[in-house]
């Protein structure tokens, strides 16, 4: 196995020259390579492109011979780059909604008063025209003009206790963490903007992000491969591969090349703890972290039918507002005009449009959440077939087919209302797949699986085609290998690998004979296969809920 060595971040001006170096290769280079072009000392450039992992998209490749082959885009993009015209359009989505929220605690709940107050105003006034009772009392007891100056009113917008800033994640987040006991209520102001503007987004650190995958890490004994991270994650091969390469160099990894070209992440430090050898629960594979719908508004059916009601009384008391009150209390005018027909029309008909044109990026945004759940089920039925007992399975599109549709019926899951006693949901890939043909959709997916993988194909007996996945054995192979030899959980050598007496003959024969102890009667690798028939839910907040 060759190993990479470790390094320290490297200084400006040397990264400088191996950023151009780089260019010049168009972002796939060895330490060879980039050595020639610079002039540098081996261990500067290894360094430098090292660090480089870490803040421009790149990944590790191996070559056949066992040489590391640093890939990066050909642009250098930094990492979670946005684009230009993408910021400016997040910038001025931002600076909307904050004018806007300001407008709608304006209006909404002023107008909603001031109409209320002139509606009871006009009754008061045609009751004393008609001889009524309550002739000139509209500030009285019965019939007078309400003050909302009563707490309850006010109470009913804001909670005490609600920080100024605190997040609203939508109404499954109130259910599971909102309504604990101790915690404030969520103020109905905040469900007012979820209506307009949708829900808070949770936006997680990248210690969030890695929490799971550091957990997985030590799960399997501080070795990782990328494909064992898409397994979790559901990544795309290469963006997993990108992924890993980021965490090594955070996280003071390394990486280990076996002679069959598998290239595992390795993260000593990451397995070393206070309390001994240490001992993880693997986290939820891919299948296990399918995601919800995205909602327009977030709030249940209560709220928004409250808001919408709100709303809906301001819109419709403005615009008969010149022929119920105006003639009523005698008011005139083209400020009065302006100020209680024009102003809120315009304000109560946006307050509706807004998330009516929401709703055509929120549907956009789901069919892509659907395209990726329908990854994540397919994956777990590929991954039965690669690790199954007794040998590699064959997959086909309509093995593949009846499993996506097993997983989402079988009631093997836990969707994200579990907790609250409801149903799960099963929205994004079910409808996605009952609307649409469920074999072209899972075939294109297996032809992706495909290409990422490197598969095989071939044609069956009835003249269908089926796919085989033979790398996803050999990448887990060379995982458990690379596993046995150091053994991290425990810190210690293990077998011998590497000798400084040894003769190259020798190391190579040495290194045959330890991969054949994995290979020998079959490794089973049944482990690393959590249930792939039981699917469920994570929601975003659930990354920041317990942080």
């Amino acid at each position: 196995m060759n190993r990479l060595s470790v390094s320290n971040t490297p200084s400006g001006p040397d990264l400088s020259l191996v950023l151009t170096a780089l260019r010049k290769a168009r972002g796939r280079a060895t330490v060879g390579d980039v050595v020639a072009e610079t002039g540098l000392a081996r261990d500067e450039v290894e360094t430098s492109l090292r660090s480089l992992l870490e803040t421009r998209k790149g990944n590790l490749e191996v070559g056949e011979t066992g040489t590391l082959v640093y890939r990066f885009d050909p642009r250098l993009i930094q990492r979670d780059a946005i684009p230009f015209f993408a910021r400016l359009r997040e910038g001025a989505w931002q600076g909307f909604t904050r004018a806007f929220k300001a407008w709608i605690v304006l209006m909404l709940l002023v107008y909603f008063v001031i109409f209320v107050a002139l509606i009871i105003a006009a009754l008061v006034a045609s009751q004393s025209r008609g001889g009524g009772r309550s002739s000139g009392r509209l500030g009285g007891r019965r019939g007078g003009i309400p003050t909302f100056r009563g707490f309850w009113f006010w109470y009913f917008f804001w909670s005490p206790g609600w920080g100024r800033g605190r997040p609203y994640y939508g109404h499954r987040w109130e259910r599971r963490y909102g309504s604990r006991r101790g915690e404030p209520k969520v103020p109905f102001i905040k469900k007012v903007f979820a209506f307009v503007f949708g829900p808070d987004r949770p936006k997680p650190t990248q210690a969030q992000n890695d929490r799971s995958v550091i957990r997985l890490i030590r799960a399997r004994r501080g070795v990782l491969t990328a494909t064992e991270l898409v397994q979790h994650s559901g990544l795309p091969l290469q963006a997993a591969e990108e992924e890993l390469a980021r965490l090594m160099v955070t996280h003071g990894g390394d990486v280990e090349v076996t002679k069959e070209g598998v290239l595992g992440y390795v993260f000593p430090e990451l397995m070393v703890s206070a309390k001994g050898a240490v001992t993880e629960r693997e986290p939820d594979p891919a299948w296990r972290r399918l995601e919800p719908p995205e909602e327009v508004t977030g709030n249940d059916a209560k709220a928004n039918g409250i808001v919408a009601g709100i709303n809906t009384f301001n819109l419709v008391a403005a615009s008969t507002a010149p022929w119920f009150i105006f003639p009523r209390l005698g008011l005139a005018g083209d400020l009065v005009w302006i100020g209680l027909v024009w102003v809120p029309l315009a304000y109560s008909t946006m307050f509706f449009a807004v998330p009516a044109l929401r709703t055509l990026a929120v549907q956009r945004r789901n069919r892509l959440r659907r395209d990726r759940n329908l990854r994540k089920v397919i994956l777990g039925e590929v991954f039965r077939a690669s690790l199954a007992q007794g040998g590699t399975q064959w997959v086909s599109v309509s093995g593949a087919s009846a499993h996506v549709r097993k997983s989402l019926t079988s009631g093997k899951s836990r969707g994200p209302d579990a907790q609250v006693g409801r149903k799960r949901n099963r929205e994004p890939v079910e409808r996605y797949v009952e609307r649409t043909t469920p074999d072209a959709l899972v075939g294109a997916q297996l032809q992706v699986l495909l290409a990422e993988f490197d598969g095989k194909v071939e044609e069956d007996t009835d003249g269908s085609v089926r796919y085989g996945f033979p790398t996803i054995v050999a990448q887990l192979q060379g995982a458990e290998a690379i596993r046995k030899g150091l053994s991290l959980e425990e810190q210690k050598v293990g077998d011998i690998v590497y000798a400084s007496d040894q003769t190259e003959h020798e190391g190579h024969e040495r290194d045959l004979a330890a991969f054949d102890r994995e290979l020998a009667g079959g490794t089973d690798l049944t482990h690393l296969l959590p249930d792939p028939g039981r699917i469920a839910y994570l929601d975003d907040f659930e990354l920041v809920a317990n942080a």
